[in-house]
Parts: structure tokens; sequence; C-alpha cells
């Protein structure tokens, strides 16, 4: 078990484009919250889960590489997080992610900040880039209420 970093912000657009894709799939939803996410290509499911605990306490786990490797919160617990009302969701900006292919254009650009620019620039058509940087604030500054703890036994039962 250790403590998640906060990921990078692009991450939350990430999660928000899984949701506007409709690639969070709930498998289970009680105590533990189990879902599998799929890439933005295809070629990968991530199994994620979560359970909230009392305060701002949530276990969790999932096998992308920013949980598993980089240790911070990684886009597939953010959308579960976002499913479960634990973080804002603006429906609008996910529409505007539908369809971007994160792993190519991180691979095209190389940089993250990079990558951050060519789609907010994308969302643009659909809503001002001030909103959709005050909304990654928001669930920036949620998700550092909350200590996110990953733990990989909670993964047996998925």
């Amino acid at each position: 078990m250790r403590k998640l970093e906060l990921p990078p912000d692009i991450k939350v657009l990430e999660a928000a484009g899984a949701l506007g894709d409709n690639r969070v799939r709930i498998i289970e939803s009680n105590a533990k919250t189990v879902a599998e996410v799929t890439s933005s290509d295809g070629s990968r499911t991530y199994r994620t889960a979560i359970i909230v605990k009392n305060g701002n306490v949530i276990v969790a786990y999932s096998d992308d590489n920013g949980t598993r490797f980089r240790g911070y919160i990684g886009y597939p617990i953010i959308a579960l997080l976002m499913i479960k009302n634990l973080l804002p969701r603006d429906t609008r900006l996910e529409n505007a992610l539908r369809g971007v292919k994160w792993k190519q254009l991180n691979q095209k650009f190389k940089r993250y900040q990079l990558t951050k620019e060519y789609v907010l620039k994308r969302a643009s058509t659909v809503m001002p880039v001030e909103e959709i940087q005050e909304y990654v604030r928001r669930v920036m500054s949620r998700l550092r209420s909350y200590n996110v703890i990953y733990d990989p036994r909670i993964a047996a039962k998925i």
C-alpha cells in the first residue's frame, strides 16, 4: 500500500474523454466499485477499483501505467471517481473530448504540455478554454482533498 500522488492535470481531461467515449464499464458497484476502462485506441483495458472509506480516504487499484509505475492517480481512477460523484463532471467537456486518441497524441508530441495544448484547442470549439481550465482546477482541488491509497490487494477480487 502507498499513497498515490496527484496526477498531471491532463489526466483530468483524459478521464473526461474516457467518459465522453463511454469507455468506462461498471462491473460491480457496492462497497467496492469495479470497472473496466478501455484505452482511447482500444488496445488496452484497465482493471480499476475503488473503495471509499470514512472521511476522505479512498483505497484504489488500477493497472494503468501512471498508477502502477509512476505512483499517481491515473485517469481510470479519476473517471471512476467522477462516475461515483466524488469528483465534478462536465458533460459538455466530456462530449468535446470524444474521439481523442490520447496515446497517439502523447507519442506524437512526447510532452504532456504539448498534448494538452492540442486538446484544449480542439475542445475550444465547444467551450471556452478558460472554462475548461477552471473545471480542471476544480477537479484537481477536490482530488487534493482525498487521501488516495494504492492497494493491489483489492484487485484480487476483480
